[in-house]
């Protein structure tokens, strides 16, 4: 397809410049730039295509035909006169030159995009890392207790710390679906397969499942009174935005209210999730939606602070929506997340 592509480009800048090369000669009688188009036709065949094969090829093309047709004596061939041997040359190197520097600046950008994904991957990993090993230490340390000292525990003791193992399982099969999510999208291996669902069922739906993780927290719903169908994939979309309530819950520090807002906005539906909570930190608003996390971002008590994975991953799922995701801080205090998705238009018409 790519090399289909360059054919196509290489004839239509060769036709365009013969064309403007006659109508300058026979038309307009001006004869002195005519080897100024067809470099230039060679130039913009050698920016555009893959390698140097097409503007080299181009450039000998284009010196036949200014040999041939535009300088005298006029369809003949002269390669002995030294202007059009010279031209001829002038056109091969310009060619080669630019092709040359083209294909340096697309391997450059190549290199600086891959150096990029290693970079993220890097703090993918370095993230995931310290995120998995808090609740790990404390399944074992917990399973431990209850192996070495079970005998000498009350039945509420062991209640208590069964379901401390409990919630840090849950918390590691969240976050093994959310990589799992967002490697599969950023791979290729998941297409977005987008069904039209009813907003109030997709809320619906993921009230539930939050009410079912965090039974004490109540969530304010904000929604149209009209109809709205929203193409999409459901099962991930729930999962943006539990992911979004649930990082409300975990680092808005001093939150007494947390809105899930829906409105449209022409063709748009749009999500925000609001707390009156402690804010983001100016620093990580750049990097919110990476996965990265540093030393500084540390908590004393320890606590699983899923160093913004699920985050990464609702970023990756907007995307994959054709959608963007974006979060600030409220002069009132506490933040506000935010993204978008194209409405279905519903029909008036009645049979």
């Amino acid at each position: 397809m790519k090399k289909i592509r360059d054919v196509i480009f290489t004839l239509i800048c060769l036709v365009c410049a013969f064309g403007l090369s006659v109508l300058f000669q026979y038309k307009f009688d001006v004869e002195e730039h005519i080897t100024t188009v067809f470099v230039f036709a060679v130039f913009m065949i050698s920016l555009m295509t893959e390698g140097c094969f097409y503007g080299v090829v181009s450039a000998f093309i284009g010196a036949v035909a200014v040999n041939y047709a535009f300088t005298f004596p006029y369809f003949a061939f002269d390669f002995v006169t030294p202007v059009n041997l010279i031209s001829g040359i002038i056109m091969i190197a310009i060619a080669v030159l630019t092709s040359a520097l083209t294909t340096k600046l697309k391997r450059h950008k190549a290199m600086n995009a891959e150096s990029e994904k290693e970079r993220m991957r890097a703090n993918l990993l370095r993230a995931v890392s310290h995120d998995l090993r808090t609740p790990l230490t404390t399944i074992y340390g917990s399973s431990t207790t209850l192996l070495e000292n079970g005998d000498t525990l009350g039945k509420e003791q062991k209640k208590a710390i069964l379901c401390g193992i409990k919630e840090d399982a849950e918390w590691l099969v969240r976050m093994v679906e959310n990589l799992l999510s967002i490697t599969k999208i950023d791979s290729g291996q998941v297409k977005i397969i987008k069904t039209p669902t009813v907003l109030y069922e997709l809320l619906d739906t993921v009230m539930l499942k939050f009410k079912k993780r965090y039974p004490d927290e109540a969530v304010e719903l904000e929604i149209p009174d009209d109809v709205v169908i929203i193409p999409m994939d459901a099962i991930l979309i729930e999962q943006v935005i539990v992911n979004i309530l649930e990082n409300a819950v975990q680092h808005a520090e001093g939150m007494t209210r947390l809105t899930l807002r829906v409105f449209t906005v022409g063709d748009k539906a749009v999500f925000e999730i609001e707390d009156d909570g402690c804010g983001i930190a100016p620093k990580k608003l750049d990097t919110l939606f990476t996965g990265y996390s540093t030393e500084g971002d540390e908590v004393a008590d320890g606590q699983k602070k899923n160093a913004g994975i699920g985050l990464s991953v609702c970023a990756t799922i907007i995307k994959a929506h054709g959608g963007s995701i974006e979060a600030e801080n409220l002069k009132t205090g506490g933040s506000l997340f935010r993204f978008a998705l194209t409405t279905e238009k519903i029909s008036n018409d009645t049979e």
